[in-house]
């Protein structure tokens, strides 16, 4: 693996994030990320998942140079729906995954821990879907599960603004459970998921797949929306000056065309 690592103790997996500088997710870290729940799944004596970022960084976004190397919207679209499918399958996996969030969980690394059963968080850390700066939208579901955990309104405005939140308002707003000074966050995600190793696997996996009937229809529905949306977005002019604009480290300017 080039971009994560995985130890496994005492019943639980620990993948740590390990893409300096930001942990960006590229296509290549999602194909690795499905080859290590595939292994984790088939492997009974491991019950919980923790997953964290190695550096400064959760994950700060999804890989922007990487956008420049695709050439059209359908491509863009594919590469939103493929992330879409390893978040879902996060989100119904039969072992419960918990994300230890520090530093920033930002655009498509919010993406993936929205995706996490459980997410725990340092105070300071900043988590937000900033991708409407760089003329984009979020791809990998993030505009379908961010409105179920922090109501209508918030998301509007998350998304609209591109401000991040810190972990203390993210769990003022329902989007992570538990926040922790830095020096205490793993310590406390290892402990909660050992305890959930503890549990029955049957009844563990039973309690996933019934949370799982929240989602309605209209969440699927969404998503595949989502991933429409992604490639016509992509290919606008707009998408062109805030990509430049980020790699340029530049004000964009936008002309709505």
């Amino acid at each position: 693996m080039e971009h994560l690592k995985m130890t496994s103790e005492n019943r639980v997996a620990d993948i740590t994030i390990t893409r300096p500088p930001a942990n960006a997710l590229s296509s290549g870290l999602l194909k690795e990320l499905s080859a290590i729940l595939d292994e984790i799944e088939a492997d009974q004596e491991i019950r919980a998942v923790v997953i964290h970022g190695e550096g400064k960084f959760f994950s700060a976004g999804a890989d922007i140079k990487e956008f420049t190397t695709i050439k059209t919207g359908e491509e863009f679209s594919r590469l939103s729906e493929y992330g879409q499918k390893v978040f879902e399958r996060m989100e119904t996996f039969s072992k419960p995954i918990i994300a230890a969030i520090h530093g920033a969980a930002l655009g498509g690394g919010l993406e993936l821990a929205m995706a996490c059963h459980i997410r725990l968080v340092t105070e300071k850390a900043k988590l937000g879907l900033p991708e409407l700066q760089l003329g984009l939208i979020p791809g990998f579901a993030g505009s379908q599960r961010l409105p179920r955990y922090v109501g209508m309104a918030k998301a509007a405005e998350m998304l609209l603004t591109s401000e991040p939140i810190t972990g203390v308002q993210a769990v003022q707003y329902g989007l992570a459970n538990h926040a922790y000074p830095d020096e205490e966050l793993l310590e406390s995600a290892f402990r909660m998921a050992g305890a959930i190793a503890k549990k029955s696997p049957v009844s563990v996996k039973a309690a996933i797949d019934l949370l799982g009937y929240a989602k309605t229809g209209q969440f699927h529905e969404g998503v595949k929306k989502e991933a429409d949306y992604f490639g016509e977005v992509f290919v606008s002019e707009d998408a062109k000056e805030g990509i430049g604009a980020f790699l340029e480290k530049r004000q964009p300017e936008f002309k709505g065309h």
